[in-house]
């Protein structure tokens, strides 16, 4: 078999929407022959659990998979990809949805949420979790032991995805990229084989895993370095919108000269009248300063100082963390939501950035919810040749966030993200990782044309036959 003999959407099971919106399946291989050889469940559609098993997390995604496997185990995981091999048919993984786009249509999604297991050595320094775990599960379970994983601003990512996509963690500007602290993976490869790897065994493959999507195998767990945090503290500042100018300015100060230990987000916040959210910012538009330290609260309190003088705090969640509270200080929803994102860099975050950032988005009729910036630097600069996300240069990333409650408001979300990103052009920082990509990048937004060349190669070395399908193809 060959990479060619892969069915591709043109020759696939096709697939077709139904009144309803059910996707409908023909020419399909023989699942029922995989549903008995697994121990986890196999859906498909028209089945009641369909709509549930194949949302992307961002409801604003359409996904038509041709089958979903709920996978129990990794056994499950090797049973759905020996099947895809013989019947020519690419899969792909997901454990709740995140980071997805429409690139997986008409394969076998096999989620993995129930490859849950955690064993942690907290003498060594060591975690180990299935492609299941979620961040605030390991994060919980470190509670108590003065270590913390490299986890991002969402506690519901799983920590398998967020490494694959690079992981811009929480507490990069002191450990660097998220994904250097892969020490290895146990995959499912493209010849079906089920194996542990790492920089000794395999290294152009935890090379490429460390940063550059999910094409080259399916990563059934990790083992991964922590970080010794006797102390976490952090939290949430909110302003009134018109405090922006003064508190973004306070902000560009303090991240001039901040700590490594210190990462700051700054956004602006425009809420819908809706009756979905809370009274308390239903139709509100809010300024926030979002802050985690590894120190205690006594010294964030003192780097915030100048902050919190630059305008009216209407709430101040700062406080200690344990470190499964990490993921709580973005307030981001952990339930599946419609949205559009787009994410850029910038080099440089000072007066000129602010008023052209704030000209357009100071007020609820620059179309978004969010305009987020991330205080980028420190040890995220540090290169790591054992993985393809090698670091991050730029010193800040801006992302501009939009719901989406209807598919006929896409065209307007699209626009007024890009309005927001375009404003930004001239301040441009450096490449994003692939965790970091809005909904439109492509994989070039985040690697140059010879570092995309090298992971084709490795992708064609590790996966022969081409079975595996990410959201973010190499090929």
């Amino acid at each position: 078999m060959t990479s060619n003999e892969i069915s591709t959407p043109a020759d696939s099971p096709t697939q077709s929407a139904s009144a309803d919106g059910v996707a409908t399946t023909t020419s399909l291989p023989p699942f029922g022959e995989l549903a008995v050889m697994l121990t986890g469940t196999l859906v498909l559609p028209g089945d009641p659990g369909w709509p549930a098993a194949s949302s992307a997390w961002n409801l604003a995604v359409p996904q038509r998979p041709a089958a979903v496997v709920v996978a129990e185990s990794a056994a499950d995981v090797v049973t759905a990809v020996r099947f895809a091999l013989r019947h020519h048919i690419r899969v792909s993984a997901q454990p709740g949805g995140h980071g997805a786009t429409t690139a997986l249509d008409d394969t076998i999604l096999i989620r993995t949420r129930g490859l849950a297991d955690i064993w942690i050595d907290a003498d060594n320094a060591i975690a180990r979790v299935g492609a299941g775990v979620k961040w605030v599960e390991l994060q919980s379970a470190l509670d108590g032991t003065g270590l913390t994983g490299p986890m991002g601003s969402s506690g519901d990512v799983s920590v398998t995805g967020f490494f694959l996509g690079g992981g811009l963690s929480m507490f990069g500007r002191t450990t660097g990229v998220g994904a250097h602290a892969v020490r290895a993976a146990e995959v499912v490869d493209g010849l079906g084989r089920h194996r542990w790897i790492d920089d000794s065994s395999d290294p152009e493959l935890m090379w490429a895993l460390r940063g550059g999507g999910g094409d080259f195998a399916i990563v059934t767990a990790v083992e991964l370095s922590l970080t010794a945090a006797p102390e976490i503290s952090g939290g949430r500042l909110v302003f009134p919108a018109t405090d922006a100018p003064t508190v973004w300015r306070a902000y560009a100060e303090i991240t001039g000269t901040a700590p490594d230990e210190l990462t700051l987000f700054a956004s602006m916040l425009h809420f819908p009248p809706i009756p979905e959210l809370p009274e308390e910012i239903r139709g509100q538009s809010l300024c926030a300063v979002d802050a985690v330290y590894l120190g205690s609260v006594d010294a964030l309190d003192a780097l915030l100082v100048p902050i919190r003088a630059a305008g009216i705090v209407v709430r101040d969640t700062v406080r200690p963390l344990a470190p499964g509270e990490v993921g709580t200080v973005c307030e981001e929803p952990d339930d599946p939501s419609p949205a559009y994102l787009g994410t850029t860099t910038l080099g440089r975050f000072d007066d000129d950035v602010i008023d052209t950032i704030l000209a357009r988005a100071a007020t609820p009729a620059c179309g978004v919810l969010q305009v987020q910036i991330r205080h980028l630097g420190g040890a995220l600069l540090t290169p790591s040749e054992n993985a393809v996300c090698r670091r991050i240069t730029a010193a800040y990333s801006v992302m501009a966030m939009t719901m989406v409650p209807v598919p006929e408001a896409m065209p307007a979300a699209h626009a007024s993200v890009a309005a927001i990103l375009a404003d930004v052009e001239e301040f441009y920082g450096g490449p994003l990782s692939v965790s970091m990509l809005g909904d439109n990048d492509p994989l070039a937004a985040a690697f140059s044309p010879e570092v995309i060349a090298r992971l084709r190669v490795a992708k064609n070395a590790a996966d022969p036959d081409g079975v595996f399908r990410s959201s973010r193809p190499v090929i």
